[in-house]
């Protein structure tokens, strides 16, 4: 009994059962999924989808209104997948590199603009996909995947040779790189993600609902600059696994 009291009054237990925001669970079977990322997901994806739709449905040779902006944002896209992968094996990434950079815009802005905290759910609330640790993971796995995808469909199984470059002492150092990269990438979109919804949330508590407008339209250009990171590090760690084959 004694032991048992200590247990309930040891501070580490208490941290270990902290969570930040409440989570709407959906169990499918022995998995337990937060089900409020996969609701504002899906409302992302279905707005992506509806404004690619309207916007290629009726093209014109000569670009007019939202035509011209969708192939500005498209051109945009280009450029970040040439800058950091080459000309000449930057096409076959654009569609990954551009579904990564608009679904993570995609999820930060509706997290920042949409007062999702006003939709009452049984059971937890909605909020940024993209300040969940579990969906920024998921994207730098998928990083990661690809970029051992182009190393190995360019090198072969030489791709390997990199760890031991430029001498094998460093296998360890570089073998540990390939696990750091999905860890840095993930923690920063899931740091700054929170962050700004945890500024805006006290603010609008103790400040009259005007004042945390500067910092809304603050958060809003912070998310955009998450989602250019995210991308182009993305790309930039593509590149990087086939450099020495871009060039003829």
């Amino acid at each position: 009994m004694y032991q048992n009291s200590l247990i309930d009054f040891n501070p580490y237990n208490s941290l270990s059962a902290v969570e930040v925001g409440k989570h709407l669970y959906w169990k499918i079977g022995s998995l337990q999924l937060h089900g409020q990322v996969f609701i504002v997901s899906w409302l992302v994806i279905a707005t992506l989808l509806t404004l690619s739709f309207l916007g290629t449905r009726n093209l014109q040779r000569i670009p007019e209104k939202f035509q011209n902006f969708m192939e500005f944002i498209l051109e945009f896209l280009q450029d970040i997948a040439k800058n950091q992968i080459g000309e000449h094996e930057y096409r076959p990434w654009v569609p990954y590199i551009a579904t990564l950079f608009l679904f993570i815009l995609g999820c930060n802005w509706a997290g920042a603009l949409i007062p999702w905290k006003l939709i009452h759910l049984p059971e937890g609330e909605l909020a940024a996909p993209t300040n969940d640790i579990n969906t920024t993971v998921a994207l730098s796995l998928l990083t990661s995947l690809a970029y051992f995808y182009a190393g190995l469909s360019k090198k072969g199984l030489g791709y390997f040779a990199r760890y031991i470059q430029p001498t094998p002492v460093l296998l360890p150092i570089n073998i540990l790189e390939d696990f750091t990269k999905p860890l840095s990438l993930s923690f920063r979109l899931f740091g700054n993600v929170l962050a700004d919804e945890l500024v805006v949330s006290v603010f609008t508590l103790l400040i009259p609902i005007l004042i945390p407008l500067p910092v809304m339209i603050l958060g809003l250009f912070a998310s955009s600059i998450q989602a250019l990171i995210f991308s182009t590090l993305s790309a930039a760690y593509i590149g990087e696994a086939m450099e020495g084959h871009g060039e003829e």
